[in-house]
């Protein structure tokens, strides 16, 4: 089911992004739900562009469109580099203020739970998230996200702490070897 509505565009973020991604980063509507700091820059996120098309990283950060505006960003990236944990990914999601609610975080939910589950061997997607933001909550459960705990004062938001979820999706059908013979169904 194709999740992208026609008036957006889902496309891999690119170095001339940075300045719109910098603005909507800071945008106090949409730094309130993140775990990110305010006050980012073009040359921050310009970096963190260029360091993310490297790659030895691993790292997918995908940006949304309406008419040529930055309306939301969404982006993958190892949870880790311990051998153990490379079958994990981290994910992050933010969506400008003027286009919540307005199926951005799904359509970039679905292109970045596809790219996970058809294009890397990532079998376990991992994020953090403030309790209280329900409308993403809502939107991770759509995709298969369990909650899996609270963090208890996780994080500083507006001078206090502020509790977080911890959730997680894995895998719905884990890809197997084409070469493994298939099991025939018993008498």
């Amino acid at each position: 089911m194709n999740r992208i509505p026609s008036w957006l565009t889902i496309r891999r973020a690119a170095a001339g992004d940075a300045e719109a991604l910098a603005r909507m980063m800071s945008d106090p509507q949409v730094a309130a739900g993140l775990l990110q700091l305010p006050y980012q820059t073009e040359a921050m996120w310009r970096q963190r562009i260029v360091d993310g098309h490297d790659p030895a990283r691993q790292e997918l950060l995908l940006v949304a469109e309406r008419d040529g505006q930055l309306v939301g960003n969404g982006g993958l990236r190892p949870a880790s580099v311990a051998v153990r944990r490379q079958h994990a990914a981290g994910l992050g999601l933010a969506v400008a203020g003027s286009h919540q609610g307005q199926g951005v975080g799904t359509a970039l939910m679905a292109a970045l739970c596809d790219y996970a589950d058809h294009w890397t061997a990532w079998s376990r997607i991992e994020l953090t998230v403030f309790t209280d933001n329900h409308t993403a909550i809502r939107l991770y459960e759509r995709f298969g996200f369990v909650r899996e705990g609270v963090h208890r004062g996780y994080a500083l938001r507006g001078g206090r702490y502020s509790d977080v979820f911890s959730m997680a999706r894995l895998h719905p059908s884990p890809p197997r070897p084409d070469c493994l013979p298939v099991e025939e169904p018993g008498p």
